[in-house]
C-alpha cells in the first residue's frame, strides 16, 4: 500500500506533469528543427511566434466565448486554435517576405540570419504585448480535472490522491495527433518529400525542379502550426504571458540541441529529456521517500536538489553538457 501511494505520489508531481510538459517542448523543438533543417538557421523568434498563436487564439476563444459558443467540458481554445494558426501563419510569412528573403537572396551566412531573428524576437514580443498587455491572461474554460485527487482516493482508498488537469490529457492527445499528422506529412506527401529533399541536398533538390520557394513557404506555414499548437497548449496547461514564451526559447532550444539540431525525432526526444530532467530536479522527493523508508529513517529536509525558479538552469546546463560531449546530439541531427 506505501509503495502505491508512493507511485501515486511520483505520478502526480512529477510522471504526468513531466510528459505534458515533455509534449509542449517537444512541439516547440520540432519548429525550430524544422527551420535548422530546411532554412539552415536558428530562429530565434519561435518563443514569440508560440507567443503570438497563442494570443490570436485566445483573442478568438474571447470572442467565441462573448457568442456563448463553447466545447462543453473541452476549453474552446480548441474551436479557436486554426484562427491562432491562421494568424501565427500570416505573420511568418509577412516576416519571410519583408525580411529574411532578402537575407536569402544575399546568400549570407547563417550567423546573420540568427542576428536577424534576434531582431524580429524583439519585434514580435512587443507587438504581443502591445496587443494583449503584459500580464497574465486566462482562457480555459470546461472542466478543470479529468480525474481529481478528492474522487481518486474515495476510488482506491489510498492516502494520496491522483489528479490529471483537462489540458494536460488535450496537451498529450494533440501532441500525439500533431507529429503523428508531421511525419505522415513529411514521409508521404510530395510536398514532405521536397521538403526533406531540400534539407539533405539543396544543389541537387533545385536541379530536380523543387521550386525554393515552395518549399520556404510550406516550412514557414507548418512552424506556425507547430509554434501555435505548442504555445496554446502551454498557455491553457499554465497561464498565458508573453514574457513566458521568451524564457521558453532556453529549453525549446536545449531539447532541439539534446535530441540533434535537424532532427524531428531527435526534438521529440529532447522535449521529454529536458521535461523530465527539469521536473525531477526541482521536485521535494520528501513525499515519496516517506513512503517508502521505515519511519526511523524518514529524512527530516525536503530532498530538493534545486528551487522551482531553477529550473531553466538545468536546461542551460544539459544544453552546455551535450555541445561540450556530443554537439550532434542523440539523433545526430542536421536533416529532416
Amino acid at each position: 500500500m506505501e509503495f502505491l501511494n508512493a507511485f501515486v505520489a511520483l505520478s502526480n508531481f512529477v510522471l504526468v506533469p513531466a510528459i505534458a510538459y515533455g509534449s509542449q517542448l517537444a512541439l516547440g523543438a520540432l519548429g525550430v528543427t524544422l527551420i535548422y533543417g530546411i532554412l539552415r538557421f536558428s530562429n530565434f523568434a519561435h518563443g514569440d511566434t508560440m507567443a503570438f498563436g497563442a494570443m490570436c487564439t485566445i483573442l478568438v476563444t474571447w470572442l467565441l466565448q462573448g457568442w456563448g459558443v463553447s466545447l462543453g467540458p473541452l476549453p474552446t481554445a480548441l474551436l479557436a486554435l486554426p484562427f491562432g494558426i491562421l494568424g501565427a501563419a500570416a505573420l511568418v510569412l509577412v516576416t519571410d517576405r519583408a525580411v529574411y528573403r532578402f537575407y536569402r537572396a544575399q546568400k549570407v551566412k547563417p550567423v546573420i540570419l540568427v542576428i536577424v531573428s534576434m531582431g524580429v524576437m524583439f519585434i514580435y514580443n512587443g507587438l504581443t504585448r502591445f496587443i494583449i498587455g503584459p500580464d497574465d491572461q486566462r482562457f480555459a474554460d470546461g472542466e478543470r480535472f479529468i480525474i481529481s485527487a478528492r474522487d481518486f482516493k474515495s476510488m482506491t482508498g489510498l492516502d494520496e490522491g491522483l489528479a490529471i488537469k483537462t489540458s494536460q490529457g488535450i496537451t498529450v492527445i494533440t501532441a500525439v495527433i500533431t507529429v503523428a499528422l508531421l511525419f505522415w506529412f513529411l514521409n508521404r506527401t510530395r510536398t514532405g518529400k521536397s521538403m526533406r529533399a531540400y534539407s539533405d541536398n539543396e544543389d541537387l533538390a533545385l536541379l530536380s525542379g523543387i521550386n525554393p520557394e515552395r518549399v520556404v513557404m510550406y516550412t514557414w506555414l507548418i512552424v506556425a502550426a507547430l509554434a501555435t499548437i505548442a504555445g496554446t497548449l502551454y498557455g491553457l496547461d499554465k497561464s498565458f504571458k508573453p514574457f513566458t514564451y521568451f524564457q521558453l526559447l532556453l529549453p525549446i532550444f536545449a531539447a532541439a540541441i539534446v535530441g540533434g539540431l535537424g532532427s524531428p525525432l531527435g526534438a521529440i526526444a529532447g522535449g521529454f529529456v529536458i521535461a523530465f530532467s527539469e521536473v525531477t530536479i526541482t521536485y521535494a522527493w520528501k513525499k515519496v521517500v516517506t513512503y517508502l523508508m521505515p519511519e526511523a529513517l524518514e529524512p527530516d529536509g525536503l530532498l530538493q536538489l534545486l528551487g522551482t525558479d531553477y529550473k531553466f538552469a538545468v536546461s542551460f546546463v544539459i544544453l552546455v553538457i551535450v555541445l561540450l560531449f556530443r554537439p550532434t546530439g542523440l539523433f545526430k541531427g542536421k536533416s529532416v
